[in-house]
């Protein structure tokens, strides 16, 4: 039994965290066809939206990359600070996505972290 979940974290391409992820920066990226941005507001959601898309295709296709787990994490804290940072809070749409996806982001990339290091393990002593 514990094998076959072994097996199962190693696998690419199966972890549901990871794909969480890769859907929430695909949010990011395709809010500003329906908010209402600025300059500062659409840079964040289409490059860190982008970054993220890129860091959830890494953990999927290498689930034993802790690494790629920690990135969604640093992306989910700089989307979550980026509206006071960058000064569009006045734009509700664009400003609480940012939150949102921000909190999940790191939430996501939290609760991978068990997997991913679990695998990680397993695939150094393979």
């Amino acid at each position: 039994m514990l094998a076959t979940r072994m097996n199962q974290l190693i696998r690419p391409w199966t972890r549901w965290q990871d794909w969480v992820a890769l859907l929430l920066g695909v949010v990011l990226l395709l809010t500003t066809l329906w908010t209402s941005t600025d300059a500062a507001a659409r840079s964040v959601l289409l490059v860190f939206g982008a970054l993220l898309v890129l860091a959830a295709a890494w953990s999927l296709a290498t689930p034993s990359s802790v690494t790629s787990e920690y990135a969604h994490m640093l992306i989910g804290v700089l989307v979550f600070v980026a509206p006071w940072a960058l000064g569009f809070t006045e734009l509700a749409g664009a400003a609480w996505t940012c939150w949102v996806v921000g909190v999940l982001a790191v939430i996501t990339g939290a609760a991978a972290l068990p997997e991913a290091n679990a695998a990680h393990g397993r695939h150094q002593a393979d």
